[in-house]
């Protein structure tokens, strides 16, 4: 691991009652390298500013992540430097599916994560909106 991750958690164990499995943890100690701020990232290209035809909040997620990836990538770095995500849901309903979602991009990464249902989005037919930051090593 690139940071230092405290008190590292499953949430398969903070929430038994969910079918969820997201490797999460309380704290991240980076040290130098370089900070990357995520503008939060919505199921939509990020080179034609397209929105997803689905309004299924999996589908919908999956490219949320993808989005993630793609611009820490593009900034040097890898999943493993991601050390927060803010998940903001238009229905609490739809939390376990982009909790599982997110899990499967975030498995052994353990970034420290925030969750909060809000009225709407910028647009209606987002579901799930994503902000992240990463510490790339020098």
């Amino acid at each position: 691991m690139a940071h230092g991750r405290i008190r590292k958690f499953n949430t398969k164990d903070t929430y038994p009652e969910q079918t969820l499995d997201n490797d999460l943890c309380q704290a991240v100690v980076t040290r130098g390298g370089r900070t990357v701020y995520l503008r939060g990232q919505v199921p939509q290209d990020l080179d034609t500013a397209k929105s997803i035809a689905s309004h299924d909040p999996v589908e919908q997620t999956h490219k949320v992540m993808r989005n993630i990836k793609q611009l820490i990538e593009e900034c040097g770095g890898t999943m493993e430097h991601l050390v927060k995500v803010v998940v903001y849901l238009t229905d609490v309903r739809h939390r376990e599916a982009v909790y599982r979602t997110m899990g499967e991009y975030i498995k052994d990464v353990h970034p420290v994560s925030t969750g909060l249902v809000v009225q709407a989005l910028a647009r209606p037919e987002w579901l799930v909106e994503i902000d992240g930051t990463a510490v790339i090593p020098d």
